[in-house]
């Protein structure tokens, strides 16, 4: 369960030589055809360039953005087989021609997550990004399997959204193996409704379409924001090609140890959402004036149990059981925006108006286009979290590892255990995660995490900077907001904005202060 937090050259479309990719000999992935592979298919994308014309109007993404596409194979071992289509959208930069300084890629996470509102932050005058937009084009774009880029679906997306759903904290074995056939059919829906494209949704290979996105675009280098996954989308894209890295910034570290990919990841996720909900509640409590939910965190936990209890018994509004429940709330650690209007949602249930929880948690099912799309979302997540490593397939493991856990850290445990137990039944192949490194040629990448982040723990950030040669940790000490470069903290602001402006770093390391706590 990762979150997601959001592009090219003015005129026209090719400068120059696209220089070779590196090939590396990558762990399980035989980097020998693919790397060949992509060799071909990005001098084609350069040759091609994009075809840059307005959006289509159901999009949503008005002019003065454009949308193209580019091609690249579903198989980078087999570049002359089934190809692909892959959304893409930019925003000119706003500088002068003497000020710009190429496309800025973004990737906001997920996996699953949809780059194409990136652009939305010149059209916003984003004050954060108005430097930025001055250098570069800002470039989204819909990964394989996302959105507009041969979106693949594993269940009907009206049934998909249906609620309410089974609470997942299960009472009995019945009650798990309920939940287990569920994860199973899943597996089977993405292999029915997917099946040709599951073994290609890997994180290497959305890297090797980046690298084609790249040459398209006709940047000799990538300029990359990577946000959530979107840093482990990164770390491999420099592993596979540290030469066409020109500035890259990685912002909420998934951890790329090869152990952790990404059975360990999730049972470490669960463990610092339970920090940052304790963290949300001790904020909760402190402002007990305003929101009358309980005066001290024991309080507040303990009037949470009693609204999931009443749930389970009678679901709010028909519709909003404890699953809904956690889908809503989860928002308040994953980002202390959300602390706020979740605190005051749950006070005005309190005091008598049920129908803003109601609306805030249960599914839209009039919401087709929003209901395919989350369907969509979830399913590109499975496919690449299964596809990019071995599961464990022993329910016993399973079992065991989540009860341990669920002991300590109830908040999230078992809700993202069965997200994740599709993986234990996948049909299709599953890859070696890639060994994550320095490679000849790869400049300073610029890190920036959180102490406190939930979805992303903080040691993540520590393994990637020790990979990573040359490197720089901006660490936001005692914040736990997921996705660090969107907000306000000078500290922080002032030198992401100087590296993609300069490439220049810091000499060392940098903690920063932690950005405003929220008002209520």
């Amino acid at each position: 369960m990762l979150g997601s937090a959001g592009t090219l050259i003015a005129g026209t479309l090719i400068a120059g030589a696209i220089a070779a990719p590196t090939a590396v000999a990558d762990g399980g992935h035989h980097a020998g055809p693919e790397a060949r592979g992509v060799q071909i298919a990005a001098a084609r994308a350069a040759k091609a360039g994009i075809d840059w014309n307005e959006c289509p109007a159901d999009w949503g993404l008005a002019a003065p953005i454009q949308c193209g596409w580019v091609t690249v194979p579903l198989d980078y071992a087999r570049p002359d087989g089934k190809k692909i289509k892959l959304a893409v959208d930019r925003h000119v930069s706003t500088g002068t021609e003497q000020e710009r300084q190429g496309a800025l890629v973004y990737n906001p996470g997920g996996p699953g997550g949809s780059g194409m509102a990136f652009p939305r932050r010149i059209v916003t005058k984003n004050p954060l990004w108005a430097n930025t937009a001055k250098a570069y084009d800002f470039v989204g774009f819909d990964p394989r399997g996302v959105g507009h880029s041969a979106p693949i679906s594993c269940a009907d997306p009206q049934e998909y959204v249906k609620a309410p759903k089974a609470d997942p904290v299960p009472d009995s074995e019945a009650d798990k193996r309920a939940q287990r056939k569920l994860a199973a059919e899943y597996a089977d829906g993405c292999a029915e409704r997917s099946g040709d494209m599951l073994p290609h949704m890997t994180t290497p290979n959305t890297a090797r379409d980046l690298d084609v996105i790249r040459a398209a675009l006709g940047e000799k280098k990538l300029n990359f924001l990577g946000v959530s996954y979107g840093t482990y989308l990164g770390a491999v894209y420099g592993t596979l090609f540290p030469s066409h890295v020109r500035r890259m910034v990685v912002d909420s570290v998934v951890n790329p140890d090869r152990d952790n990919i990404w059975y360990q990841a999730n049972l470490n996720q669960d463990i610092a959402f339970q920090t940052r909900w304790d963290d949300w509640k001790a904020w909760v409590a402190k402002n007990d004036s305003t929101y009358h939910i309980g005066d001290t965190p024991e309080k507040v936990e303990q009037a949470w149990l009693t609204l999931r209890a009443a749930a389970k018994k009678n679901p709010l509004g028909g519709v909003v059981g404890p699953a809904e429940l956690i889908g809503f709330f989860q928002s308040a650690p994953y980002y202390d925006s959300a602390w706020a209007s979740v605190a005051r949602t749950w006070s005005a249930y309190r005091a008598g108006d049920t129908q803003a929880l109601i609306d805030a948690a249960a599914p839209d099912l009039s919401d087709t286009a929003g209901n395919a799309s989350s369907e969509n979302s979830n399913a590109v997540y499975t496919a690449v979290e299964c596809a990019d490593a071995k599961w464990p397939t022993s329910w016993r493991k399973w079992d065991r590892d989540n009860t341990r856990l669920h002991r300590s850290y109830p908040f999230m445990t078992w809700a993202n255990a069965w997200m994740n137990l599709p993986c234990a039944t996948w049909s299709a192949k599953q890859q070696t995660p890639l060994e994550v490194r320095t490679g000849k040629g790869l400049p300073p990448v610029l890190i920036v995490q959180s102490t406190r982040d939930a979805a992303t723990p903080y040691e993540g950030a520590v393994e990637l900077h020790k990979r990573f040669k040359g490197s720089r940790l901006i660490t936001e000490k005692d914040a736990g907001s997921h996705g660090v470069t969107g907000l306000v903290n000078p500290c922080v602001n002032e030198r992401v904005d100087t590296y993609l402006l300069t490439g220049k770093t810091d000499r060392s390391d940098v903690t920063c202060a932690p950005h405003a706590t929220p008002k209520p």
